[in-house]
């Protein structure tokens, strides 16, 4: 049974970090892809941030660029994702998703159908 299980979140004050980690069991994903996820109240979840595992080639929305950083940790079949300049507009519940097929080609990281498992998710609260 594949489990994604995210840790890291918190409260913290707008300008602060968080690194959020997303660790993977049951199967490995060294060929295939992760990201990262997450919805506010009262809205649709949105993409943040994904990598691909062969090559590493990283994907991220453009209000976080430049602020937050995914990585994976292929030993340990984990992904992380560092949040710095934290603004109170990233409050919000978030989730890690993994593709299940081999990402060599083509991969579109911002949609929710790429991806075949979940997490259940990691609350983020930034105060003003």
């Amino acid at each position: 049974q594949v489990q994604l299980v995210e840790s890291g979140g918190g409260l913290v004050q707008a300008g602060g970090s968080l690194r959020l980690s997303c660790a993977a069991s049951g199967r490995t994903f060294s060929k295939s892809a992760m990201g990262w996820f997450r919805q506010a109240p009262g809205k649709e979840r949105e993409f943040v941030a994904a990598i691909r595992w062969t090559g590493g080639r990283t994907y991220y929305t453009d209000s976080v660029k430049g602020r937050f950083t995914i990585s994976r940790d292929n030993a340990k079949n984990t992904v992380y994702l560092q949040m710095n300049s934290l603004r109170p507009e990233d409050t919000a519940l978030y989730y890690c998703a993994a593709a299940g097929r081999t990402v060599l080609g083509d991969y579109n990281p911002i949609t929710e159908y790429e991806y075949d498992y979940w997490g259940q998710g990691t609350q983020v609260t930034v105060s003003s």
